[in-house]
C-alpha cells in the first residue's frame, strides 16, 4: 500500500505539470520545452522558504507562483519573438539557463549538493507527515489546478487559444492581440508547474538540480503528447501511463545484469510504437506538427 500511495502522489504531481503544459502546447500550439524550469523554480522557492526561513508551505506555494509568474512573463516576452521550431529551440535554451542557475547559484540552491531537510506541509497545527494525508493534499491541489484549466479550456479565452493554434494570422485579421493571449497562457501554465514543484519538494524533502533538467521537460512534454494535445483528460491518461510503465517493467523477469538497459529499450520501443499508431495520443484533438 505505501508503494501505491507513493505512485499516486507522483501521478498527481505530474498530472499538474501535464495539465499546465497542455494549455500551452495543446491549446495554444506553443511547442515549449522549458516546463521543468518553472517546476524547479516552484520547488526551490518552497525548499528555501521552508528549510531556511521557516515560512509555511502554503505561503511558499504563493511565493513560488509569484516568482514563477515574473520569470515566465519575462521569458515569454523573449520567446514571443520566435515562431514554430525556433520557439521550441529558444525554450530549450531557457531550460538550459535555468538548470545552470540551479546548479551554480550555490548561495541559494546549494548547487549540486541540493537542499535537504525540507518540511512537510502543515495547516493549523496539523502536519501532512503521513503519505496518506499528503496524497489527500496533492488531490486537492490537483483538483484546483484541473478546475482552473477546465474553466480556461471551455471559456472564450480557451476558444481563442484554439484559434491561435489553428491559424494565428487569421485571428490577427479580426483584431485580436495574439501575443497577449499567448503570453497569458504561458504564465498561467508556468504557475501551475510551480505548484507541482512545491508539492514535489515538500514530498521528497530534498531537491537538487538533476530533477529539473532538460530531460524532465521532455518527459513532461511526452506526457502531453502521449495523452493527447488539446485534451485535459488525455493528459491524465498520459501521466498515468508514463508513470506506471517504468514501474511495471521493474517486474518483468529480465536478467539482472542487463535489466536496467532492457527496461529502457522496451520503454522507448513502446513509446515509438504508440506514436506511430496513435499519433494523436490517447485522447487528442490533433497531431503534433
Amino acid at each position: 500500500m505505501p508503494y501505491l500511495i507513493h505512485i499516486a502522489i507522483l501521478f498527481f504531481i505530474y498530472a499538474i505539470l501535464g495539465v499546465g503544459l497542455n494549455l500551452i502546447v495543446g491549446y495554444a500550439g506553443l511547442l515549449s520545452v522549458t516546463h521543468a524550469a518553472f517546476y524547479g523554480i516552484g520547488a526551490y522557492a518552497t525548499a528555501v522558504a521552508l528549510a531556511h526561513y521557516g515560512l509555511g508551505f502554503f505561503a511558499s506555494v504563493i511565493l513560488g507562483i509569484v516568482i514563477t509568474a515574473i520569470v515566465s512573463l519575462l521569458a515569454g516576452m523573449v520567446l514571443s519573438k520566435f515562431k514554430d521550431d525556433y520557439y521550441a529551440l529558444a525554450s530549450f535554451g531557457f531550460n538550459v539557463i535555468a538548470f545552470s542557475i540551479f546548479l551554480n547559484w550555490e548561495s541559494v540552491t546549494k548547487g549540486p549538493l541540493g537542499i535537504p531537510g525540507i518540511d512537510r506541509p502543515s495547516l493549523f497545527g496539523f502536519t501532512f507527515s503521513a503519505n496518506e494525508t499528503f496524497l489527500a493534499l496533492a488531490v486537492v491541489l490537483f483538483g484546483a489546478v484541473y478546475a482552473l484549466a477546465h474553466f480556461i479550456a471551455n471559456s472564450s479565452f480557451g476558444r481563442v487559444l484554439k484559434a491561435i493554434r489553428e491559424d494565428e494570422k487569421a485571428l490577427e485579421v479580426f483584431g485580436y492581440k495574439v501575443a497577449y493571449f499567448k503570453l497569458a497562457i504561458f504564465v498561467i501554465g508556468a504557475a501551475m508547474a510551480s505548484i507541482a514543484g512545491s508539492l514535489f519538494a515538500s514530498y521528497i524533502t530534498y531537491i537538487d538540480p538533476s530533477s529539473f533538467s532538460l530531460n524532465e521537460s521532455i518527459f513532461i512534454l511526452a506526457i502531453v503528447i502521449m495523452g493527447g494535445l488539446g485534451s485535459l483528460r488525455g493528459t491524465l491518461a498520459g501521466a498515468l501511463f508514463l508513470i506506471l510503465l517504468p514501474e511495471i517493467l521493474r517486474f518483468v523477469g529480465l536478467p539482472t545484469d542487463i535489466a536496467a538497459q532492457m527496461r529502457q529499450i522496451i520503454y522507448g520501443a513502446i513509446l515509438v510504437l504508440l506514436m506511430l499508431y496513435r499519433p494523436k495520443g490517447f485522447i487528442g484533438e490533433y497531431e503534433v506538427k
